[in-house]
């Protein structure tokens, strides 16, 4: 047989794999129900009944290709966060824009510098376009900002990825360590700053619009997946400088927004009275999940997203047990998968029925490990 191969030999050395293990294929893999889906960092109190009202009146246009400019979108965020229309990029959520940017500075054997046990997605696409991860331990279970300067100072990288707050440990930086970082980068050096969760961070943690709006070698990513309740509609952007945001338009897929989300995105921004109760509601979940695991012996700790990592107080292995052992009574969570971090569990907040699920089911867990 033949040992010629149609794919290149970067792919032909890459394992297929996929980030994350979804709940979907857990329920087919184990032939168990997920009842309280509490493990992606989705949104579980969902959007607004004006967005879906949004949704329910564009939904006979869906035969239609959604704008390729993203005029509407465009227009709308700059409105909202006070810039300009030409400083944003729409895409299909920030893993797609991720993969873009990887795409845009990196070419084979590039270094990357990251956190060690971050976002494993970026780590995905940085491998895709075959670049060489450099990564950097956390400390204190935040990433290490230092850390990561002196990694950048070493290894001249073109991009480093850098997430605040943090997932999957729930941490976070002051806005003025976050722009000191910026500034001590060199022009060379690409930073992502990854603000997936900045709408339920605390105030002082998200750097003003125009702290950084005029650096080209930093781009802010931001989503509607999390606090706004839409991560099934796949809407992300990024915020940078003019020319920064309009190399995106030389690799984009022009025709990837679907109307029906563009529809939703711009009621979400709207709709900001929502926004805050829904605020409100993650802020009071984190409590609950806190109460949850104080009452069983774990520490849980200090959050500013929609989830919360609990310490268990050993090691991997005892987690995976944790997390294997809540969904067989129909839990599903999910865990930091490096060491030191993966001592933990991480907690998703949602709605009561929820909450009330993993309060009766941990214990028995517990119990039985």
């Amino acid at each position: 047989m033949s040992a010629f191969s149609r794919f290149t030999p970067l792919i032909q050395s890459l394992p297929a794999t996929v980030p994350f293990v979804g709940p979907e294929a857990i329920e087919r893999n184990r032939g168990l129900e997920v009842k309280a889906r509490i493990g992606a960092n989705e949104n579980g109190f969902g959007p607004a009944p004006s967005v879906l009202r949004a949704i329910t009146e564009a939904a006979p246009e869906t035969w239609k290709y959604n704008d390729p400019e993203n005029h509407a979108l465009k227009q709308a965020l700059a409105a909202h966060l006070g810039c300009q229309p030409q400083n944003i990029a729409i895409g299909e959520g920030i893993d797609s824009l991720l993969g873009q940017i990887v795409r845009l500075v990196i070419d084979p054997g590039m270094p990357v510098v990251t956190s060690f046990g971050a976002y494993p997605t970026f780590n995905f696409h940085v491998n895709g376009f075959g670049g060489r991860l450099v990564t950097v331990p956390y400390v204190n279970d935040r990433e290490d900002l230092d850390g990561l300067l002196a990694a950048v100072r070493r290894e001249n990288p073109p991009l480093v990825y850098f997430a605040n707050p943090d997932n999957p440990m729930g941490s976070w930086w002051d806005a003025d360590s976050i722009v000191a970082l910026a500034r001590a980068l060199p022009e060379t050096t690409l930073l992502i700053l990854d603000e997936a969760y900045c709408e339920t961070a605390p105030e002082g943690s998200t750097p003003d619009i125009y702290a950084l709006i005029d650096q080209p070698n930093v781009i802010r990513t931001r989503t509607f997946s999390k606090a706004y309740g839409l991560a099934g509609a796949r809407i992300g952007y990024v915020i940078s400088t003019p020319g920064t945001a309009a190399a995106f338009d030389k690799i984009r897929n022009h025709f990837g927004m679907a109307r029906i989300s563009t529809a939703a995105a711009l009621a979400a921004l709207e709709d900001q009275a929502y926004l805050g109760e829904v605020l409100e509601n993650i802020r009071l979940s984190r409590e609950r999940i806190g109460g949850i695991a104080r009452e069983n012996g774990l520490v849980p700790l200090a959050s500013a997203t929609n989830f919360v990592a609990i310490d268990c107080g050993r090691d991997g292995a005892y987690s995976k047990a944790i997390v294997d052992g809540l969904m067989e009574h129909g839990v599903f969570i999910r865990m930091p998968g490096v060491a030191p971090l993966n001592r933990c569990i991480r907690i998703s907040t949602g709605p009561e029925a929820d909450m009330a699920l993993l309060e009766e089911a941990l214990p028995k867990v517990l119990k039985t490990l």
